[in-house]
Order: C-alpha cells, then structure tokens, then sequence
C-alpha cells in the first residue's frame, strides 16, 4: 500500500511539474509576444492581407482582409497570457494541442508585425504552401508505406534525387512530360526494390542501405549532370506541368485557387493521400501492412507472406517517392540541378513522424513544414529585420522542434526496423 502511495505521488508530481513548465512555456509566448512585436509596431499601422491571386481562371474578387495590428497583436497576447494562466491553475487535457494553439498565436502575431503597414497576399502564400509541401508529402507517404511494413527507408532523398534525373532527361529526350513522368516513378520504384532485396532478402542494416541508396544517388546525379547534361542541355530542357483548373471548383473564393487550379502532379499527390489512408485502415491489405509491422511472426502464423508484403509496400513506397522526384523537375522548374531535392526526403520522414506514421497526419506535418518554407520567401520579399540565412534556416528549425518531441510522443511499429528471419 505505501509503495502504491509512493508510486501515486511521484506520477502526481511530476504531471503538476509538466503542467507548470507548460504554463511557463505559454506565458513566455505571451511576454515575446508584447515584448518582441507590440513596441515596433507603428500606431495606427494595419496589416493589408491579399485575398486574390492572379490565376487563369480568375474566381470573385474579395476585398483585402484589413486588420489594425497594434490592437490585434495585443489581443493575441492577452489569449496566449490566458491560457498560460488556465493551465498553470488547472491544466488542460490535451496540453499538446494547447501548445499548437500557442504556437499559431504566436506566428499570427508575427505576420502582423511583418505585415504593419504593408500589403500581404495570404492566398498567394497559402498556394505556395501547398506546393512546397508536395515533395515533403511525397517524402512522408513513401514513408509511411514502407515503415507501416517495418522497413525503414532512410533512402527517399536518394530515391526523390534520381527520380528527378531521370524525369528530366526522359521527358526532353522524347519531348512529352507524361513519359518523363513514368520514368521518375519507375527510378523510384526500382531503388524501392532495390531497398527491400537488401532489407529483407540480405537483412542488411535498414539505415546502411538507406544511406547508401542516397550516397549512390547524389554522386551519379552529380557526374552525369556535369559530365553530360553540361554537354547536352536538350535533355536538361523539359519543361513542366501546367495547371489544369477544375471547372467550377476552381473559381471558388481562396479555396479554387489553391487547391483545384495546380498541376497534375498536386492532383496526383491529394489523391494519394486518401488512397493511402483508405488502402492502410479500411482494406485488408493494409490490415496485413500493420500487421506485418507490429507483429511480423504473429502474421506469418497466419499465413501471411510477410516478405513478399514488405517487398510490394517498399516497392511501392520507392515508386511515391519517384512520384515526389518527378514534382522537383517537371513539376517545378522543367530541368534538373544538382542535390536540387535540398534535404526534403528527410523532412518527409519528420513529417511521417510528426503525422504519427499515418497518410492524412503526414500530409497536415507536410504543410506546416510547406509554410515554413513559403513564409521565409515572403518575408524576404518584405525585407523584414531578420537576417536571410535565418529565414532560411525555418524549414529546418521547424523539423529540429517537431524530432524533439514537442508535438508529443510517437510510437513507430514494434517491430520498425527488426529484420524478419522466417523459422
């Protein structure tokens, strides 16, 4: 009975320890946010955010959101303050999703320092935001894919780089993006494979394998571009993807815009999602996905295969990744430069983390990773007193707080990474 005590008290203690160091946290927002933003922010100043961008198909003008920022940054302070408040006096169930709050708080706050006086186009950053969160969405559901099977794939930046490559030089070899296209998912697929024959059949180190896939990716990308796309920059020419607006979707205030006037390859990226969530949770091949994840021998007693599973998960993961490869080239930009994927796969894989290894949590940590990257753009272009090379370092920040564990614990499959020995 006195060790239950024990055992009660030092849980009791350090949940009240928990919730005051979050309180702490919360206020301290709170004080940045008075402290940091308020005082620079001129009186009578109001931020202007753009509600329309110019598009092919032009949806009804809305008028400029005005907000004057003095009061509003106050305001937001005063909210940041009291929930800082509540939960040191009594906490809160879900403090974690408090702190996301916080943390929304507190970058509105900042887009209304940025912002005081000048003119913003929300809607333009939102689009941004989506598109570079494409190649991180691709990067985590090639992950999810593949650890959902318990195979980590370290490998998706290579995967991504070379897929990129070949994209590139298929489509201005045989001037037509849709072959480029399947040539970027088939590099990537075949690397998959490539992953899963040393994972699974050779049971090499996952994160061995990976990383060599990425070593190997980088050099040969890196010589046939100098030594042969320098010579032959036809096949360095491609072009890229042109939006295809959907009919009426598309002249849909702010929404159209962004999400159903891109190209075929963020159609592509949208739709894997659902379908990755649907194939996971709701059919029985993804039944056996998990299943081979958390328990690979339970599985295999059922008469599951379990490496002919992780074989075609991998595989498939390799071929999403092609997919993400693909958007860089002839999604993007219409040629191929050198380490151009700029560590995307890995974030992928923080997004996959983040999202807690699910197709639809991916996606939403792909699009907060996608709006660091898009507002460090903009506020370059707004030439705000921060230094560049920090702006730049947003995208990578935001990974390094989401890998410390702020946004909570979360348990990858049990058997992640074990190699499968069938008895």
């Amino acid at each position: 009975m006195k060790a239950g005590t024990l055992d009660w008290s030092t849980f009791r203690h350090q949940y009240l320890t928990r919730d005051r160091v979050l309180g702490v946290v919360y206020l301290t927002f709170a004080v940045l946010i008075w402290w940091l933003f308020f005082p620079n922010i001129e009186p009578g100043a109001s931020a202007k955010f753009g509600l329309n961008i110019v598009t092919a198909v032009k949806p009804p003008p809305l008028p400029d959101l005005v907000v004057p920022a003095r009061p509003a940054v106050l305001f937001l302070g005063f909210i940041a303050a009291f929930l800082g408040g509540w939960q040191l006096a009594r906490g809160f169930r879900e403090p974690q999703a408090v702190l996301g709050v916080i943390l929304i708080i507190f970058l509105v706050a900042f887009l209304l320092w940025a912002t005081a006086g000048k003119s913003f186009n929300l809607v333009g950053m939102l689009a941004s935001t989506l598109l570079r969160a494409a190649p991180i969405t691709f990067g985590a559901l090639s992950g999810v894919w593949c650890e959902r099977t318990a195979v980590i794939n370290i490998g998706i930046e290579g995967m991504m780089l070379s897929a990129a490559f070949t994209g590139v030089v298929v489509a201005s070899a045989t001037q037509n993006l849709y072959w480029g296209l399947v040539a970027a998912v088939l590099t990537g697929g075949l690397l998959g494979l490539v992953l899963a024959v040393l994972a699974v059949t050779f049971r090499v180190d996952q994160i061995i394998a990976g990383t060599a896939i990425n070593i190997f990716a980088v050099g040969l990308t890196s010589f046939l571009s100098q030594s042969w796309l320098a010579v032959r920059q036809d096949l360095n020419a491609a072009g890229n993807f042109k939006p295809i607006p959907i009919p009426v979707l598309a002249q849909i205030p702010i929404l159209g815009p962004i999400f159903f006037n891109v190209n075929i390859i963020i159609y592509i990226m949208m739709l894997l999602v659902v379908l990755s969530h649907i194939v996971l949770f709701h059919t029985r091949w993804g039944l056996r996905m998990r299943a081979v994840g958390e328990h690979p021998r339970a599985a295999d007693t059922l008469g599951i295969n379990v490496y002919l599973t992780r074989y075609i998960s991998v595989t498939i993961g390799g071929m999403i990744a092609g997919l993400g490869g693909a958007y860089f080239t002839l999604g993007s930009v219409g040629r191929f430069d050198e380490v151009m994927t700029a560590g995307k796969g890995f974030i992928g894989l923080a997004a996959m983390i983040f999202g807690k290894w699910t197709p639809i949590g991916g996606f939403i940590a792909s699009v907060i990773f996608g709006f660091a990257d898009a507002l460090q753009v903009k506020m370059a272009i707004l030439r705000i007193p921060i230094p560049s090379e920090f702006l730049l370092m947003a995208p990578y920040i935001v990974t390094i707080v989401v890998l410390s564990g702020v946004v909570g614990r979360a348990l990858p499959p049990a058997a992640d990474g074990q190699p499968y020995v069938k008895e």
